[in-house]
């Protein structure tokens, strides 16, 4: 490198740019990593309640949502988990398996991103922070990049900027507007990872029973999840809200099954025969929450609150048990990128490489992680894209 020239520049000091930056440094390439936060890495310290969900030992396609759901697959296999995972075992830092094979650091996620950055300082990557990108142009020998801090030139350029979630943290949509300089098309972009809200009656049930965490089974479209509900201030999250947020249209009605290990048409008119004087909420609660059961009893069975078992007829029971299996939620909306985990959809896959993330109309331009049509389930799943796609663009820039 000299006179600010490079062979790599990577707009972007997240997951995926870092990654990419040491990768392409390993293999003896000048790499500049440019970023406008006052510090790289800053999602990565506050992932997974500041311990950073860094993957997942189940990796998937089917664990990603794309127009193209097999646009993930090629870079998956060529950067997996495993080989991520001997990486943290390298520097030391110690971790442990959550459910459903999530993997936390034991400490803190600023062992992660310390990882990331020594990895950086190894490979001899420069990383600028601050650094406000005015304008990106096309040279003979590559690009031509305007900074608050200077001008460089490169001959690639990888975009790492990531998506829209959480705006306190410094996201933009930058990465999209260069997407668009070059006649890349965008898929319409949502928030994903994210809680549901409420405006009716619902909200106030939700109100009252903040910070309630119920075990779930929640669907829809057909897809469905089993996982933790939180009730908030506001709506629903955790988990299975979250999760199932990805697959959710405005005005859809999701699906909450609030005994997902039983029948529950079994379960009330079994109450009946052997428990006829009791009544329904004091046996309800021993499967579900008091304050959760007087919500529903005050919602579907109201009349016959203070009736004993053999008082109310078998097909109140039956109505009873259809909302307890299928509760019907109508979600006025969500909270927005403002606590989204993720953004869904973003660049098209289509004018990508699967193996390179190399754009096939613009030679030396790359887009690596969440800038991207792929999105992860929760569970460290998005962090593994970040690693294989940076790593597949970093081995090809």
């Amino acid at each position: 490198m000299k006179n600010n020239i490079y062979d790599v520049i990577i707009f972007g000091g997240g997951a995926a740019g870092l990654f990419c930056a040491f990768t392409a440094g390993q293999r003896g390439l000048s790499v500049l990593v440019l970023d406008s936060s006052n510090k790289v890495g800053k999602k990565i310290l506050m992932s997974g309640g500041g311990r950073c969900n860094f993957t997942n030992l189940d990796i998937q396609p089917e664990n990603y949502l794309s127009a193209n759901p097999h646009f993930c697959k090629s870079a998956l296999k060529g950067y997996n988990q495993w080989q991520f995972i001997e990486m943290v075992e390298q520097h030391k830092i110690a971790y442990h398996e959550r459910k459903h094979g999530e993997l936390f650091c034991d400490e803190s996620a600023k062992d992660i991103l310390k990882m990331l950055t020594d990895e950086c300082a190894k490979a001899k990557v420069v990383i600028h922070t601050k650094s406000a990108i005015k304008t990106v142009s096309v040279l003979d020998s590559g690009y031509s990049i305007k900074t608050s801090q200077g001008d460089f030139e490169s001959k690639s350029l990888v975009i790492a900027t990531g998506g829209l979630s959480i705006p306190t943290m410094g996201a933009t949509g930058f990465g999209y507007e260069i997407a668009e300089q070059f006649g890349l098309s965008l898929l319409p972009r949502t928030a994903g990872l994210v809680p549901f809200t409420f405006s009716d009656k619902l909200k106030q049930i939700c109100e009252r029973l903040s910070g309630l965490a119920v075990d779930v089974a929640m669907s829809v479209n057909a897809t469905s999840f089993r996982e933790n509900l939180l009730f908030t201030h506001r709506g629903i999250s955790g988990p299975a809200a979250l999760q199932l947020s990805n697959y959710w249209q405005p005005g859809q009605t999701i699906a909450v099954n609030l005994l997902p290990d039983m029948d529950a048409c079994d379960l009330l008119l079994g109450y009946k025969n052997n428990s006829a004087k009791s009544l329904l909420r004091n046996l309800l609660s021993q499967q579900l929450s008091k304050s959760l059961v007087l919500e529903l009893q005050n919602l579907y069975w109201q009349d016959y609150a203070e009736k004993p078992m053999a008082e109310i007829p078998d097909a109140m029971l039956v109505d009873v048990a259809s909302h307890l299996s299928d509760w019907q939620l109508k979600p006025s909306g969500t909270e927005g990128y403002r606590t989204a985990e993720v953004t869904l959809c973003g660049v098209n896959t289509d004018h990508l490489s699967s193996k390179t993330m190399e754009c096939k109309t613009q030679p030396g331009l790359f887009f690596v992680g969440e800038v991207m049509d792929v999105t992860g389930h929760l569970g460290g799943y998005n962090f593994q894209w970040a690693w294989a796609s940076g790593y597949a663009a970093g081995q090809s820039v």
